[in-house]
C-alpha cells in the first residue's frame, strides 16, 4: 500500500522559514513526479511546486518562485519543500502528491500538514 506522509508543518512568523518533508512508503519516487500543493480555507487547492525525479527538474508557482525550494533525498526516498520569506498568505494545508512522470493526474496524496504564518 502506497503512503505519502508529510511532516514539518507548524506556526511561523512572517519572514521566517519552514521545511516540509514528504516520505513515501510502498513506492519509490524514481519514475515519478512529486508535487506540493496547498489549500487555504475557503480556497481551491493550488499547485506550489513539482520535482521530476528523473533528471531533477523543478517547477514552481509564480507566487512562491524565489522563496520556496523543492529538493529530494534519494537515499531516504523523501522530498522536501523549503519555504523562506514566508507570508501570511502562505497559510494553508500543504499536501504532497506523486504521479508517474508521463501522467498528468496525481495518483497518490498525503494527508496534509498545516502551515500557519502569522504577522
Amino acid at each position: 500500500q502506497v503512503q505519502l506522509v508529510e511532516s514539518g508543518g507548524g506556526l511561523v512568523q512572517a519572514g521566517g522559514s519552514l521545511t516540509l518533508s514528504c516520505a513515501a512508503s510502498g513506492l519509490t519516487f524514481s519514475g515519478y513526479a512529486v508535487g506540493w500543493f496547498r489549500q487555504a480555507p475557503g480556497k481551491e487547492r493550488e499547485f506550489v511546486a513539482v520535482l521530476i525525479w528523473s533528471g531533477g527538474n523543478t517547477y514552481y508557482a509564480d507566487s512562491v518562485k524565489g522563496r520556496f525550494f523543492i529538493s529530494r533525498d534519494n537515499a531516504k526516498n523523501t522530498v522536501y519543500l523549503q519555504m523562506n520569506k514566508m507570508k501570511p498568505e502562505d497559510t494553508a494545508v500543504y499536501y504532497c502528491a506523486a504521479r508517474h512522470t508521463e501522467k498528468i493526474v496525481y495518483d497518490y496524496w498525503g494527508q496534509g500538514t498545516q502551515v500557519t504564518v502569522y504577522s
